[in-house]
């Protein structure tokens, strides 16, 4: 086996890394212990000396302890200097004055503008409210400098837009805004943004209203990094400016993403596009982008007749500027250091192993910042280009019928592929069958004709616009061609699959299975090979006896060789390699379970803030959700310029990625309880990314925009839509029954009118699932709550009962419902109320809150307890929620 000491020795220190983050106290000491005790076997197989073993062993530790140290300065001098203020006075919020230089270039989103400060000075808190009397209302706090702090500037006119446009990176400015902790993730598997900002090193939000808060100084702040980074970002604009001027509409956008790593300016709906079909590596400048432009330059060099050694010195000049030209990411890092240590090697001929550049450049990167580990870009990044060096050479005997060429671009993209699978159905739990085609189809075009040619028209427009405008033509026609497939292709309904996040093991078990079948394949290949070519180049050979009717061949005339001299493989080796597609087939079909048990049935009530969605899973696997959130908007019309770029909106960002997260496919059936946008408006995103088999409403429609779009999709793609009717039973399995109970029978007509109240018309259904009952009552009101009451007491519904186990409470706990009489019929033991944090309605009453607690019923809120799960199984109740550390039978 060839020994490759440094690629051991980057694989060791990402090992101990990666125990350090996810383990920790007695997890993580009983992994060392297990890591000490299996490195004996490690050597055995790999024929290492002791000696080997020991420093191997030294890197493993080290590199443990060099994050768990690096997480344990991680902390916030804010925090640390005034401990017992926040914990006991203030923890989440206060007003703050500070000063600080911007390190990271500012960017303007609508009426946001979002950037990182780094603290100088001293942090003015004023407290708004203390029980500590010996506190003052003004407290400073020292020692703060290096701290960092995420700004978020919403501005409060159209005119701040040319202010805010003149901030930029290294200017030192004063600031005052409210100092926030940033959110946690309040739903399981959900976002948690909290985590995200620590391994930046930010611990705090300032939230800032109106660009007048935020002074510019007079002082530059002198001569850094940030400073540096600022004239860069300032080149950035100006080219940016110039793309703009030689591509037209959206295509400025692109090519900036494509030319200088501003990717954040392309359409979020091309961006989609992209991502969709797996094509967003096109827009992060990574390996193929330096390549290209390194590339492109020593051809250049070539033409002016320069000597190699100067080509390659001036290339290995460019390469850092190009670095920073292009936004400093990880990827862009990894490319560059690999770029430079290559060429240097290059010079002294001393480059030989490419494995040993990459795990060269991981090493330099992980000692640098050990919280790139966790970057997304980072990990895709080093993974595919460790997996193109090893899988491409093992892929090409697979694809010997293809010409030489085609063959290694074909090799190249299935091994990206193949290698960028388990993480990206990690991160982002979808899979578009159609990836490889369009990454087989557009990579090569876009590699090779707009990037060149985009970058080549990006230079002479530096000199003479006129001619950059002709080279930029044929580019420009090439963009719309490549949207117009692109297009084409996410139309295909269908095409996308959705995983949920595999386990570390199953990740593991992926790339080990993927390389033995690999492997054996292309060891066997090779033998073949090998054993047809000594055939060929035989001295004597013997030509098959002529066949019947044909005339016989000279016996000089060389002839085939015989079938029985071709090599056969043994069965032993046909075993093994169907024994590795098996063991392959077992783990992707695991992998796209979801993450339900047969035989258990679940209910989720979601937080989607001061909205309604719960998703109910049955016994048998079958999905209903019920209702889809809704983000609620009082922007005037004047406020266009308000508008983001990619605003918020719960049902994308929210409802969909915990849905794909936990790997559900299809969604059965969807309730609409009625018609209000804090309940609907998140299901349009849900029509568009799933397959719905049916929709249930209350028989009428709410007169809005989201409403009409959501039925005109509904009808494009020929969902069956019901209305409910007073006593109608869906039964999904023999466990699970829906009853519904509401709206009115004689208000339900064939042509679904337009209703103003829709709260009082909401779908009332009694879910019972494995003999435990929920009571899901939408918005109704009083009045909806008096007439199902009066229907009890006459019995004009036969088998009407409203005793539930569990009650999803009306209206977000309104004053306008839940009263007495209604909560004495149900009697339930445990209440869901759904409602977002701190919102402008007072959700819940104070007055529901009491009657609820009066009742003797356990309450849960998402505003306080985040998500909340139900597992029923064999006729128990077990409830757990995202804020509380409880795991218990009901």
């Amino acid at each position: 086996m060839k020994q490759r000491p440094l690629v051991q020795a980057a694989c060791f220190w990402i090992v101990g890394s990666t125990a350090a983050c996810l383990l920790q106290g007695t997890e993580f000491w009983l992994l060392w212990a297990g890591m000490v005790l299996m490195l004996p076997l490690y050597g055995m197989m790999c024929s290492l000396s002791w000696k080997r073993l020991l420093i191997l062993g030294v890197i493993f530790s080290a590199a443990a302890g060099y994050w768990m140290v690096q997480d344990k300065l991680n902390t916030s001098k804010l925090s640390g200097s005034f401990e017992r203020i926040w914990q006991s006075v203030l923890p989440d919020k206060s007003t703050a004055a500070m000063q600080g230089i911007l390190v990271s270039s500012p960017d303007i989103d609508g009426d946001r503008v979002t950037f990182t400060l780094r603290l100088k000075g001293e942090v003015e808190l004023e407290l708004e409210h203390t029980d500590i009397d010996q506190l003052p209302a003004e407290t400073k706090l020292s020692n703060v400098d290096g701290e960092r702090v995420l700004v978020q500037v919403t501005l409060a006119k159209e005119e701040e837009l040319d202010e805010a446009a003149l901030w930029g990176r290294g200017q030192e400015v004063r600031i005052q805004g409210a100092l926030e902790r940033p959110s946690i993730s309040s739903n399981y598997g959900g976002f948690d943004y909290r985590n995200y900002l620590h391994y930046k090193r930010i611990h705090w939000l300032l939230k800032v209203k109106g660009a007048s808060e935020v002074v510019q100084l007079n002082r530059t702040g002198g001569w850094g990094t940030p400073q540096l980074l600022g004239n860069i970002d300032k080149l950035r604009q100006a080219l940016g400016a110039k793309v703009d001027a030689l591509f037209p509409d959206w295509q400025g956008g692109y090519m900036k993403g494509l030319l200088i790593g501003l990717a954040d300016e392309l359409e979020p709906d091309k961006y989609t596009q992209f991502t969709n079909l797996g094509l967003s590596h096109i827009l992060a400048i990574s390996g193929s982008h330096v390549a290209i432009n390194i590339g492109l330059l020593l051809g250049l060099c070539r033409l002016c007749r320069l000597t190699k050694e100067s080509s390659q010195l001036l290339a290995l000049g460019f390469t850092p500027f190009y670095v920073l030209l292009t936004g400093f990411t990880p990827s862009v890092i990894r490319a560059g250091m690999m770029t430079m240590l290559g060429l240097y090697l290059l010079r002294r001929g001393l480059l030989k192993d490419g494995l040993h550049l990459v795990s060269a450049s991981c090493l330099v990167m992980l000692i640098w910042d050990p919280y790139l580990l966790v970057n997304v870009s980072f990990q895709l990044s080093f993974a595919v280009t460790a997996g193109l060096i090893v899988f491409v050479p093992l892929l090409r005997p697979w694809l010997k019928w293809l010409p030489g060429r085609f063959r290694s671009a074909v090799a190249i993209t299935v091994a990206a592929q193949l290698v960028s699978f388990p993480l990206t159905i990690f991160y982002f739990n979808q899979v578009s069958i159609l990836s490889l085609a369009a990454n087989l189809v557009l990579v090569p075009v876009v590699s090779l004709v707009s990037l060149p040619g985009g970058m080549a028209a990006l230079l002479v427009g530096l000199i003479w616009m006129p001619l950059a405008r002709f080279i930029a033509y044929p580019v420009i026609q090439l963009n719309r061609l490549t949207f117009v497939i692109t297009e084409w292709l996410n139309s295909w309904m269908g095409s996308m699959t959705y995983w949920k996040s595999p386990s570390l093991l199953w990740m593991l078990s992926f790339y080990v299975v993927l390389y033995w079948l690999l492997s054996r394949e292309a060891g066997i290949a090779k033998e073949q090979e090998r054993n047809q070519g000594s055939l060929l180049t035989q001295e004597d050979t013997v030509p098959l006896p002529p066949y019947p009717g044909h005339d016989p061949r000279p016996a000089s005339a060389p002839g085939p060789i015989p079938f029985f001299n071709e090599p056969r493989r043994s069965w032993r080796d046909i075993g093994m390699s169907l024994a590795a597609a098996a063991i392959m087939g077992v783990l992707l079909y695991v992998g796209f379970q979801s993450d339900y048990r047969q035989g258990t049935g679940y209910v989720e009530f979601l937080d989607v803030g001061q909205g309604d969605s719960a998703l109910i899973t049955t016994p048998a696997g079958l999905h209903i959700l019920v209702d889809g959130g809704g983000t609620v908007t009082f922007r005037k019309p004047g406020d266009t310029w308000r508008q983001r770029r990619d605003p918020f909106e719960v049902g994308k960002k929210t409802l969909v990625p915990l849905l794909k997260k936990r790997g559900i496919h299809r969604l059965d059936a969807v309730v609409l309880t009625h018609g209000d946008q804090d309940h609907i408006g998140g299901l349009q995103a849900v029509l568009d990314s799933y397959p719905v088999g049916m929709i249930f409403l209350n028989g009428s429609l709410a007169d809005s925009a989201t409403m009409n779009q959501l039925m005109r999709t509904a009808l494009e793609q020929d969902i069956p839509i019901y209305a409910v009717k007073t006593g109608q039973v869906l039964q999904p399995d023999q466990k699970t029954q829906l009853v519904f109970l509401a709206p009115e029978d004689e208000l339900i007509t064939s042509n679904f009118p337009y209703t103003k109240d829709q709260n009082t018309r909401s779908v009332v259904f009694r879910l019972t699932m494995d003999g435990v009952s929920f009571l899901f009552t939408g918005d109704m009101d009083v009045k909806a709550e008096r007439r199902m009451l009066e229907k009890l007491e006459s019995q004009a519904i036969k088998g009407l009962q409203l005793r539930s186990d569990v009650l999803k409470v009306a209206h977000h706990g309104s004053k306008t419902s839940s009263t007495q009489e209604w909560l004495s019929q149900v009697q339930p033991g445990i209440s869901i109320i759904s409602a977002g944090r701190s919102n402008v309605y007072g959700h819940p009453n104070s007055g529901v809150v009491e009657r609820l607690e009066a009742t003797g019923s356990r309450i849960y809120r998402t505003d306080l307890n985040g998500g909340i799960q139900f597992r029923i199984l064999q006729g128990r109740l077990y409830v757990r929620s995202k804020w509380q550390a409880l795991n218990e039978a009901y």
